[in-house]
């Protein structure tokens, strides 16, 4: 761990006050999710179980926490307010942590968890499990006698996930490193059981990725055997262009009732893609593309681009339209591409320095257009405006290639993809 990385103790997070970016309160912290991993290495935090007004408890992914100081938690985005189901490999820490016995690797001696420590990995925003403070001898926090010390997790045994047998924990968990394409490439080798097993024991978010890299029948397959709430929960973590895809493969009354379970707003986008022919500019776009009104800054378009989630391709430029911000917007202005915002002082506004010069694509245009449109201005990401002149989305070289590639080009074993992974 770099030195001066943030570490806190779990204890000190139960019951703190969960706020958005506005500074509403959300909720309150009941637990935190852990994952157990192999070979020794700490357990890597997923998220915390959030209790809203309602007492519903809700999943808040790790992901979307910016902030754990002075008694509070800070989270940015939209809140998924379906229940919180433990999946196979999760661990409450809370709850199954602490007052869990376990024996220090170096003596045998039993211990007992008072608390756990857990630290933000330098320059990333994802936590794991650092330290255990730890009781020795028999009985619990309550009890007074007995050494205590603070301990690494590879000082103690007894939580770590076993290396061998055919349980998905141990198979998840040697997925976690490989990137998603290879993650779906290892499940379309494996029986449908086996496929099943594995699906059911990734968390929504990894799953959504994997699902987006495999063939459309594995795709099918695997979220058919879904209980219909979690498929909807993965859907909607899917990029809104995948999503639709896939539902337009299930039958009708499948696909309208997954609909009615999914996030109004998550649904609309993807009623508003399954609209258009496949293999038009409309029918290939993402809806989530990044957008800036016309006083948004540099800095604030940097900002944007440099969010964890957003792909290659639709990080290369932002788009710039008159309000509302989000698609389908305003007025289009124009694009402005990544390095004319490395040029500029982070003061100017984007007003200033748009490309609209660049014509945009409308939605029925052919995906022979699409393709030649790209080649031709040597573009990542293209936009897709309306006769109105409302930008409703963007098409990503990563989609037309998808539609290019022959049917079978997922099965390809990548050479030199499992190094890749690791060194990523």
């Amino acid at each position: 761990m770099a030195a001066g990385a943030p570490r806190v103790f779990v204890s000190h997070l139960s019951g703190v006050p969960v706020f958005d970016p506005s500074g509403d309160q959300v909720g309150r912290v009941r637990d935190l999710v852990a994952m157990l991993r192999v070979g020794g290495r700490p357990p890597r935090l997923l998220g915390m179980v959030v209790e809203v007004v309602s007492r519903r408890r809700i999943f808040l992914p790790i992901t979307r926490v910016t902030g754990v100081e002075s008694g509070q938690v800070i989270t940015t985005g939209v809140v998924n307010m379906r229940r919180f189901e433990q999946r196979p490999t999760e661990r409450l820490v809370l709850g199954e942590f602490l007052d869990r016995r376990v024996r220090l690797v170096e003596t045998g001696e039993e211990v007992t968890v008072l608390d756990v420590a857990i630290q933000q990995l330098p320059a990333r925003r994802d936590w794991e499990i650092d330290k255990f403070f730890v009781r020795k001898g028999r009985g619990g926090a309550l009890r007074r006698k007995g050494e205590t010390l603070t301990v690494e997790w590879s000082a103690i045994s007894g939580f770590s996930l076993e290396q061998h047998g055919q349980g998905a924990e141990s198979l998840v968990a040697t997925f976690e490193r490989l990137r998603p394409t290879d993650v779906a490439n290892a499940m379309h080798h494996l029986s449908p059981k086996r496929r099943a097993e594995v699906a059911a024991a990734l968390d929504d978010d990894r799953l959504a990725d994997v699902l987006e890299e495999l063939p459309e029948d594995d795709q099918v397959e695997i979220i058919g055997k879904l209980q219909e709430d979690r498929a909807a929960d993965v859907l909607e973590a899917m990029d809104p262009d995948d999503a639709a895809d896939l539902l337009s493969e299930l039958p009708e009354a499948d696909k309208e009732r997954l609909l009615a379970l999914m996030r109004p707003d998550d649904a609309a986008d993807v009623r508003r893609l399954m609209a258009y022919e496949e293999r038009t500019a409309g029918g290939l776009m993402t809806t989530e593309p990044i957008i800036l009104r016309p006083d948004a800054t540099v800095a604030d378009a940097l900002a944007r681009v440099r969010q964890q989630d957003l792909s290659p391709a639709l990080a290369a430029q932002v788009y710039v339209c008159r309000s509302p911000d989000e698609t389908p917007t305003g007025r289009y202005l124009g694009t402005v591409h990544f390095q004319r915002l490395l040029r500029d002082p982070p003061f100017t506004l984007v007003s200033s320095i748009v490309d609209s010069d660049l014509v945009p694509l409308a939605p029925d245009t052919p995906l022979p257009a699409v393709t030649s449109y790209l080649a031709a201005y040597n573009m990542v990401s293209v936009p897709v405006v309306d006769e109105s002149g409302s930008l409703l989305g963007a098409v990503t070289v990563d989609d037309v290639l998808d539609h290019l590639l022959p049917d079978d080009w997922r099965e390809t074993d990548f050479e030199g993809g499992e190094g890749t992974a690791d060194g990523g």
